[in-house]
């Protein structure tokens, strides 16, 4: 791999290893006017709760299985399957073109009642199709196939997700390490400004094309911490996500800024590209011995081994505010893209795509 704009990621059409809602999506529309895209974005976001159903009705909440094969194409072949449904392909053919998409099925919870389920799946929906930027993935439509089984569909992603190529590579050099990041890092910067945080960011739900763009997914769990017409950020509490990237403040504070816990997440998925591994089970001092080492190591003139075999300081700076136990210290977002590190990485032309 070249280290410069011109590199390439590697990535193969490999199946996703765990939560299946990461198989799914590719490439974003193209790019719009960024002032009208936040303009319109982060109004639509701030009405959310009161148009749920006006975008349900738009897109066609009712439907079937054949609504599905008219619309997308031929449908039924399983690509997986999960705790949260199952994940089928569809493949529309005509002259001019050739398309799959990923349909996301979501069927309701034994004994959830209809209207908690209708607001789950909307929830998700509605988040994931209001937001439009080259790292960030594309919903396309949601359809009702049956009572109780609803279904997202997306542009199908080739290139599998990053769990998958960590585990394909051990782990990875730095140039490719540092692509993925930065792409992520944009992405997570642009949910933030939209006043959307994701709250369960992993190498899972981090979706590739076979250029190597990074693509986020699985809105599930995303809140919406600030609407267009409002200046205060409105904290967030309780556990969520996967252990290994669950934010130290989430056990332990009754109320948290949730933007925090994304950048808590990037730093740990950054230090699992490479080293190919977690640093800790879970970031609670009293019951992981690895994270209290980190917590002990990260005060001491020698540092964390991990962090400093990374053998860049300014990477390590950067890596150690990302997981700074203290929440208020984290950088943001906004503030790891304006890092020196992150001035100097050079993104690949498919990573850069877009931006």
């Amino acid at each position: 791999m070249e280290e410069n704009r011109h590199h390439e990621h590697n990535v193969n059409n490999v199946k996703r290893q765990g939560k299946l809602s990461g198989i799914m999506l590719s490439k974003v529309n193209q790019s719009r006017n960024e002032e009208q895209r936040q303009s319109k974005t982060s109004n639509w976001i701030a009405s959310m709760r009161k148009k749920k159903e006006e975008i349900v009705k738009k897109t066609g909440w009712t439907g079937s299985p054949q609504l599905i094969a008219q619309k997308y194409g031929r449908y039924g072949d399983v690509i997986g399957s999960g705790a949260f449904g199952t994940v089928r392909i569809a493949h529309r053919s005509d002259a001019e073109d050739e398309q799959l998409f990923a349909v996301k099925e979501l069927k309701q919870r034994s004994g959830e009642y209809v209207n908690k389920y209708h607001t789950r799946v909307t929830g998700e929906f509605g988040i994931s199709y209001l937001m439009h930027h080259p790292n960030v993935v594309t919903t396309l439509d949601m359809l009702q196939i049956e009572k109780d089984v609803c279904c997202l569909i997306m542009k199908y992603c080739a290139g599998g997700d990053l769990h998958a190529v960590i585990l394909s590579a051990g782990q990875l050099e730095v140039a490719e390490a540092d692509c993925f990041f930065k792409q992520l890092m944009w992405g997570v910067e642009y949910l933030h400004e939209m006043g959307i945080a994701h709250r369960d960011l992993k190498p899972e739900n981090l979706l590739l094309t076979q250029s190597g763009t990074i693509k986020i997914t699985d809105f599930g769990n995303a809140e919406c911490f600030r609407t267009a017409w409002e200046m205060e950020v409105h904290m967030t509490t309780g556990v969520c996500g996967s252990a290994p990237y669950i934010a130290p403040e989430e056990y332990v504070d009754k109320k948290f800024d949730p933007r925090g816990v994304d950048v808590w997440a990037c730093g740990v998925i950054y230090m699992a590209m490479r080293t190919g591994r977690h640093l800790w089970r879970s970031a609670q001092k009293d019951r992981d011995e690895s994270f209290q080492r980190y917590l002990e190591d990260r005060r001491k003139e020698t540092g964390y081994e991990p962090i400093e075999v990374l053998g860049r300081r300014a990477c390590g700076n950067v890596i150690y505010s990302a997981l700074d136990p203290t929440p208020t210290r984290r950088l943001t977002a906004h503030q790891i893209l304006s890092s020196e590190w992150l001035k100097d990485i050079k993104v690949c032309s498919g990573g850069s795509e877009g931006i």
